[in-house]
């Protein structure tokens, strides 16, 4: 059944699944973190805000250790997250390839030393709760959300 046959009125184009409603709030939420890690106020100790590495003194809301690195990285993840939005199929991959990439920042950033060199991204404990956090989550809501439209589709 087609998209434009199972909701009449509305066309093939601009119909989405929830698991592209999902991956699209999920890429706007990851550019505009990108986007506020740049504006001072909103992350603190704005002047401290270095390229890359554990010396970048700036966090974001307070809390979280950002770098120029760290902000681009989300812009990054954002615009593909946008990108895959488009397909079913793409946007399943993304949620749930980009918690993987997570759980991996995730044990990145638990074996590193925080204050030493190999910490370039950077990241702190509470990048850690919240990178471990968004890999269940975007792996669970991947997994929920893109079940039956995939893999079992090829299988017909």
């Amino acid at each position: 059944m087609s998209a434009s046959s199972a909701h009449p009125g509305i066309s093939a184009r601009s119909y989405r699944t929830a698991i592209q409603e999902t991956t699209l709030v999920a890429a706007a939420v990851f550019a505009l973190v990108g986007i506020l890690g740049f504006i001072p106020g909103i992350t603190t100790r704005y002047s401290e805000l270095a390229f890359a590495g554990a010396d970048s003194g700036a966090m974001l809301f307070g809390i979280f250790q950002v770098s120029v690195l760290h902000n681009i990285v989300h812009l990054l993840f954002g615009a593909v997250g946008l990108l895959m939005a488009r397909t079913v199929a793409q946007s399943k991959y993304f949620l749930i390839g980009g918690g993987v990439v997570y759980l991996v920042i995730w044990l990145y950033g638990l074996f590193i030393d925080q204050a030493g060199a190999a910490n370039f991204i950077p990241v702190n404990t509470a990048d850690n709760w919240l990178h471990l956090s968004l890999g269940v989550v975007m792996i669970a809501l991947g997994l929920l959300l893109g079940r039956g439209t995939v893999s079992e589709r090829r299988t017909m």
